[in-house]
């Protein structure tokens, strides 16, 4: 069967450095950081790290109804507000007319789902008792719930589930939803992800983990992928959305196209529960699946927004890209945009996807900030002087999860 053109003709984006798309990227072209002490919750010095990236000024009234933000968790607020951007952005309200609404679908994902609601009804049920515990907390924890929503705040009747792979969950989302318009499940679908995990338990175990950096005097330079004194991730949060349609079904509608996913490639380490192998076998069969899957060859890459996440496994992605593409990765950009958005833990591939399509787009690359000192192991280009103005035909975007989840997602520019 001859597989179905996907392209992407709505985005949203809700982030730290921006409640919208075009916000959001013009902070990550100029190196805006999104790092700041935490705000949402008191992080006494017992914390061993007191910083995040947060969502500042976020009003969920206008994404929609009081009554409904007073039932909904954080998590299923950003995933809301990112999917009305890009439905907006699509030119679309709902199901087209003349569409079947199963032929419209839902694919949301999240790592970890509703925690700050998990923590505040654990505290009643410790301090009150039972019977104080809401009758919403379960639909406002689970992690699948904000693929419900979207459905049913468009009326979506189409595909609907959530992905739930960690740090990959949002780009799980997207190569999922594409497998199914290629295939013919739907023609339309909406795909992301969002997160809010900036609450004490979380940070808690994180640090624990000592996953996190510890520069609680100097926030906006904490995230800094690839940098040889790189300590840790900084937590983030928000939401991704992208609209896919099928080319036909676009072209149809005179809707505007941002660009064309072709690629998606996932694979599992089966090596360890947060590490990746010291090889990244697991990242390098990702990205060589994403490329086999689009019929692309290594020269066509101009961009790989990389996994990057300021820890000591971005020694092994720059291995594993370098595996990948041989000489041709020195001759491009591979950048961390989570130096300014922090880790948006399963939201992240969503809003790295949103990156690589404008990326191409505009022939714009976001710069990797807080480059002071290089290590040895990460010796490839990474915009480290700035913003990068370069023709961008092919972007690649990883994403990878603790439990050894690797996805890879290609993205083609445009052209008409």
């Amino acid at each position: 069967m001859e597989k179905r053109r996907v392209v992407i003709t709505g985005m949203g984006v809700v982030s730290p450095v921006g409640i919208d798309g075009a916000t959001t990227w013009e902070s990550l072209l100029g190196g805006v950081s999104g790092a700041d002490t935490i705000q949402a919750f008191e992080a006494t010095e017992d914390f061993a790290t007191r910083i995040a990236c947060e969502v500042r000024n976020f009003d969920p009234l206008e994404f929609m109804e009081k009554r409904d933000a007073k039932r909904y968790d954080r998590v299923a607020q950003f995933a809301l507000a990112a999917s009305a951007q890009a439905m907006q952005a699509a030119g679309l309200e709902g199901v087209p007319a003349g569409m079947e609404p199963e032929r419209f679908g839902v694919i949301f994902g999240s790592g970890i789902g509703g925690i700050a609601t998990f923590e505040e009804q654990h505290r009643k049920l410790i301090e009150q008792g039972p019977n104080r515990v809401s009758p919403f907390f379960i639909p406002m924890f689970i992690p699948d719930i904000s693929a419900g929503l979207i459905s049913m705040r468009f009326g979506l009747q189409g595909p609907n589930y959530a992905t739930v792979s960690a740090c990959a969950s949002s780009a799980h989302a997207i190569g999922e939803a594409f497998r199914h318009i290629e295939r013919g499940d739907a023609d339309l679908m909406l795909a992301g992800g969002a997160e809010a995990t900036i609450t004490p338990m979380t940070v808690a175990g994180f640090a624990a983990m000592k996953a996190m950096s510890t520069r609680n005097d100097d926030p906006k330079s904490a995230s800094r992928p690839f940098d040889k004194n790189r300590d840790g991730f900084v937590i983030g949060e928000g939401g991704g959305a992208l609209v896919l349609e099928v080319l036909e079904h676009a072209q149809a509608r005179g809707a505007t196209i941002f660009g064309e996913l072709v690629g998606y490639g996932l694979s599992g380490d089966a090596y360890h529960i947060t590490a990746p192998p010291p090889d990244g076998y697991g990242a390098q069969k990702a990205m060589r699946m994403a490329l086999r899957d689009a019929g692309l060859e290594v020269s066509d890459v101009d961009y790989v927004n990389a996994h990057g996440t300021s820890t000591m496994a971005d020694a092994i992605e720059t291995s594993a890209v370098k595996a990948v593409l041989g000489e041709r990765a020195r001759e491009i950009v591979v950048g961390s945009t989570k130096s300014m958005t922090g880790h948006l833990l399963g939201a992240a591939g969503a809003l790295e996807s949103f990156v690589a399509v404008m990326a191409c787009r505009e022939g714009k690359i976001p710069p990797t900030i807080n480059f002071e000192e290089a290590d040895p192991e990460c010796d490839l280009e990474y915009a480290h002087g700035g913003m990068v103005e370069r023709e961008v035909g092919v972007a690649l975007s990883n994403s990878f999860g603790f439990g050894g989840h690797n996805v890879c997602l290609a993205v083609r520019r445009w052209d008409g």
